[in-house]
């Protein structure tokens, strides 16, 4: 790597290992429903989504107590680049975990936020997940933030690729590769934990257009910058909106908490449901800490939906 790539490197080594912590009382969950029942009753709520809303379609979260975090360090964008160890290692890891990632349905809380959009309350969602779910669940303004799984793009010439199109083509090229594997062991990025040997056991394709085998799945990695026609659209949904409602997300990265910061220059109600702390909320008006899926349920009953 060059010296602005390491610095790049080491600064999203750093973000990974942000521990957040509680930093405010959370607020009386006798108050907490009715105040966010009423911020949705006035519509035009935008939704930020983190991986706490996945996690009861068997997606694991990175910071929370059982959070992939605990036992995995997810690769950043300069190892996919610069190191062909780990893009091995990666891809073989992936092969395996990805079925687990592509038959994750959507659970209560995507189609609550569903609804919810449908009845008029809230007014979009822009998720920090890249599994789908949202739009597979009926969501229709939706922005994923940092990307989707589905796709795959080549670091050389930038072709993209359906993921489903490059699986079978591994497949191919690896016929008699199925290591044995934890299935509850799956991390938020599709690969699981496989020994050394395996992983040399496993060969890599090459991209469609130009051959090369620097492909990554199209998400941004940490150490990758949003892209800028990403960070435009969310500008304009913010826009828009009367007010945020950030679940299921610590905030613990810059990308998704400064959609809050420019929330709080704008004046809007800022509210929080997750499970554990986040970086947004000092700024929130109201943090219910509790459960996604449970939470949810009580919203629709509130709002008779």
């Amino acid at each position: 790597m060059s010296l602005a790539q390491s610095i790049a490197h080491q600064s999203a080594l750093r973000s990974i290992a942000r521990v957040v912590e509680e930093t405010v009382t959370p607020t009386d969950p006798a108050v907490a429903l009715p105040e966010i029942a009423g911020q949705l009753r006035s519509g035009g709520v935008l939704v930020i989504t983190g991986a706490g809303v996945s996690t009861d379609s068997g997606i694991p979260d990175y910071r929370g107590p059982n959070g992939s975090l605990t036992r995995h360090r997810p690769m950043t964008y300069q190892e996919f680049k610069h190191d062909p160890a780990a893009l091995q290692r990666y891809w073989a890891r992936s092969f395996v975990g990805w079925r687990h990632m592509a038959a994750a349905r959507p659970n209560r809380t995507h189609f609550a936020l569903s609804e919810l959009e449908q009845s008029g309350f809230v007014s979009g969602v822009i998720t920090q997940n890249v599994d789908g779910l949202h739009m597979a669940a009926g969501s229709k303004n939706v922005l994923a933030l940092h990307g989707s799984l589905a796709d795959v793009v080549c670091l050389n010439c930038g072709n993209l690729e359906d993921r489903r199109s490059l699986d079978q083509r591994m497949a191919s090229a690896n016929p008699r590769f199925a290591p044995a594997y934890d299935q509850s062991q799956v991390n938020p990025d599709g690969d699981v934990a496989l020994s050394d040997a395996d992983v040399a056991q496993f060969h890599l394709v090459g991209c469609l257009s130009c051959g090369s085998t620097l492909l990554k799945p199209n998400v941004v990695y940490f150490g990758e910058p949003v892209p800028a026609e990403r960070k435009a659209q969310a500008k304009e949904m913010l826009l828009a909106a009367k007010s945020v409602l950030a679940v299921g997300t610590s905030l613990a990265v810059m990308s998704g908490l400064r959609l809050v910061l420019d929330a709080e220059k704008q004046g809007k109600v800022v509210s929080v449901i997750n499970g554990g702390p986040g970086r947004a909320d000092p700024r929130a008006k109201v943090v219910w800490r509790t459960a996604v899926g449970p939470a949810f349920d009580a919203l629709l009953d509130e709002l008779d939906i």
